[in-house]
């Protein structure tokens, strides 16, 4: 965590430590039982390697391209590079880079390895609908996961479900074209092995998956605390939760869908309203919860 002004969250940093250790544990078994099935994979994870390389050292640029965002300069968007300044100050830390991407999704989000190379984006569909109050709410929100370093620690926490889904598509391609057989030409001799790495690389997955999306919940929450505390009015945050989230009924099902991938990194998921699968696995808290949260704060604050 970055020595900023932002509010200490010993709950993150212990639920950090746990999730990259129970990931760390899936690492060796998952390796182990790979070694023991005799299976030659060091392609697969020079391939993982390469990918979580370039996503940790360019996942700024990645995300921003992907997103169609470009670097505007303050004279283009003076109030918005105003507003990320004063935050900044007040959070003693490096101003980042400032995207906008030009879509009437209503959305931000922050990327980058540190504070020292970081990206804040909001799109020009969320300036057009928030005040400037709760747009001050989402960018202190933002500008909390660059200061506890939260892509990096994405990044790296996702990399086993990455080779295990490699491993899995890689599995499934060789049984379709007869990769289960040996070199012998024995067909069944090489089965065994196939679906033992296919079902372990199936619950990695799966595990991994799971475990990411709890700290990523958790995550959520704590950016959420620490940019109310940071602004002191948790109402705006609130006020903007329930803006944009209620704004997403009115955009596109295409739309939603193509901007998905950004789900993890955005302040408010781009799914629509109504149970889904994309909702149940989330990688955000309930508005209820989130909101709940926010007003505990908003009654502590008024009690000091």
């Amino acid at each position: 965590m970055s020595h900023s002004r932002f509010p200490r969250d010993s709950g993150l940093t212990a639920r950090m430590g746990i999730t990259m250790f129970l990931l760390g544990l899936l690492y060796v078994v998952f390796f182990a039982i790979l070694i023991s099935t005799g299976l030659s994979f060091g392609f697969v994870i020079v391939l993982a390697a390469g990918l979580l390389f370039a996503q940790f050292w360019y996942s700024d640029k990645i995300a921003l391209y992907s997103i169609r965002a470009r670097e505007v300069s303050r004279a283009e968007y003076p109030e918005l590079h105003g507003m990320i300044e004063r935050l900044c100050a007040l959070a003693d830390m490096p101003k980042p880079k400032v995207a906008v991407a030009d879509i009437d999704l209503p959305n931000a989000f922050a990327t980058g390895r540190s504070p020292n190379a970081a990206a804040v984006c909001v799109t020009t569909g969320i300036m057009r609908r928030l005040e400037p109050a709760e747009l001050e709410g989402v960018l202190a929100h933002e500008l909390s996961h660059v200061a506890h370093r939260d892509v990096a620690v994405m990044t790296i926490a996702s990399f086993l479900g990455v080779l295990a889904g490699l491993l899995i598509r890689m599995g499934l391609y060789s049984g379709m074209m007869g990769g289960g057989r040996s070199r012998g030409g024995d067909r069944d001799q090489g089965a065994p092995a196939f679906l033992v790495i296919l079902l372990v690389s199936v619950v990695v997955y799966a595990v991994s998956f799971l475990l990411i999306r709890v700290l990523s919940r958790y995550r959520e929450l704590s950016a959420d605390r620490a940019g109310a505390v940071l602004t002191g009015a948790p109402s705006a945050l609130s006020s903007a939760l329930v803006k944009i989230t209620g704004e997403m009924g009115s955009i596109p099902t295409r739309d939603l869908r193509s901007a998905e991938p950004l789900n993890a990194f955005f302040f408010t998921p781009a799914i629509s309203s109504g149970f889904s699968l994309s909702s149940l696995f989330s990688t955000h808290p309930s508005l209820e919860q989130r909101l709940a949260q926010l007003r505990d704060i908003e009654a502590d604050l008024g009690r000091r």
